[in-house]
């Protein structure tokens, strides 16, 4: 479930911090504009409410929420459910942001394996994921019920490696150079 993601082409800052309840009515106005099959209140709850096998982020930039991302994790695996930009800023590095915040989370518990799935069409998203390292593992055909538009399961192995822990430090280290007040979680 990934909306339009880019490389940036201009930095600003953003904080990455828990989604709270407060923050849902931001999201919702996000998933709103970005799926054509958003998520509902009562589903963003539930998954809230499992606070041990799922993590729920959201960016904000000069205070209001400008994306968010989610991931569940089942023992060893980490999934992204989710990851959103609010379109008047796509393309400014918030999915980047969001992305290695999950990442690193996943990594901390543990996780070997991250998932995700993203449009076969959305091109831009699957050069950011590869860029994690993600790599096309299946197809999911008619995934996108709306659409009747196909998946591809995107996949990241061997997240305890020390050759992905350096990958994401490169990852880290240019969000620093470009905007080194912003926060990622740490």
């Amino acid at each position: 479930m990934t909306a339009l993601a880019r490389e940036p082409d201009r930095q600003i800052d953003i904080e990455v911090a828990k989604m709270r309840r407060r923050d849902l009515r931001r999201v919702l106005a996000i998933e709103g504009e970005v799926y054509p099959r958003p998520w509902t209140r009562s589903l963003f709850l539930s998954e809230l409410a499992q606070r041990h096998s799922r993590t729920y982020l959201v960016a904000r930039h000069e205070g209001e929420v400008a994306g968010y991302g989610g991931m569940m994790f089942t023992r060893k695996e980490a999934h992204v459910t989710n990851i959103a930009v609010a379109p008047e800023l796509h393309g400014v590095g918030i999915g980047t942001r969001l992305l290695l915040t999950l990442v690193t989370e996943a990594v901390a518990r543990s996780c070997d394996r991250i998932s995700l799935e993203v449009r076969v069409s959305n091109s831009i998203a699957q050069s950011l994921y590869e860029k994690f390292g993600f790599s096309v593992e299946g197809v999911r055909k008619g995934y996108y019920v709306e659409t009747n538009e196909d998946a591809f399961l995107m996949v990241a192995e061997d997240a305890l490696s020390t050759d992905y822990r350096l990958r994401l430090e490169s990852i880290r280290d240019d969000l620093r150079k470009a905007s080194p007040r912003d926060t990622f979680g740490e």
